[in-house]
């Protein structure tokens, strides 16, 4: 008759010791996807804050950040500044307010790219991924999560300096 065996084996004495850590890549590629990680986090963070001081000059002073054209009531030429939202203070130029949210937009999906590459490098819990996507939505919160990142990685590859040896 066989005998049956716990699912867990026990741990022998032998020294095997907790499972060893593993990355998805070399400790170049790691390195690599940090730093694009790390310049992403600060613009996407900046980008942040200007889009925050646009909408609030939008919707609590009723104003657009405006660049060239011509002001709509005295027929000057408008170089640069805040003009009005509603009647439209500034005829032709560049709405900068409407600039600012699209290149937000385009840049926190590159910086959603980032993320997630250096959570696949990492192998990473899903979670993870959540916590590093919320910095380019919650301002302030891309300085803060890249800051402790950075160093969790840094701390990572220093502890396991074989990990990253694939090649």
């Amino acid at each position: 008759m066989i005998e049956p065996k716990p699912a867990v084996q026990p741990s022998s004495s032998t020294g095997a010791g907790p499972k060893k850590r593993r990355f998805g890549g070399t400790q170049a590629q790691i390195r690599s996807a940090l730093k694009f990680y790390k310049v992403m986090a600060y613009l996407t963070g900046a980008m942040l804050l200007l889009l925050c001081a646009e909408l609030v000059a939008r919707y609590g002073f009723g104003q657009y950040l405006f660049a060239g054209g011509t002001n709509a009531v005295t027929g000057q030429p408008f170089a640069f500044g805040f003009a009005d939202a509603e009647p439209k203070g500034v005829l032709g130029g560049v709405n900068l307010s409407v600039t600012v949210l699209i290149v937000h937009g385009w840049m926190y999906v590159v910086y959603l790219m980032s993320n997630f590459r250096l959570w696949t490098l990492m192998r990473w819990p899903f979670v993870k991924l959540i916590l590093l996507a919320l910095g380019g939505v919650v301002p302030f919160l891309s300085f803060i999560v890249e800051k402790k990142f950075h160093a969790e990685v840094e701390a990572e590859l220093a502890a396991n300096p074989e990990a990253a040896s694939r090649y």
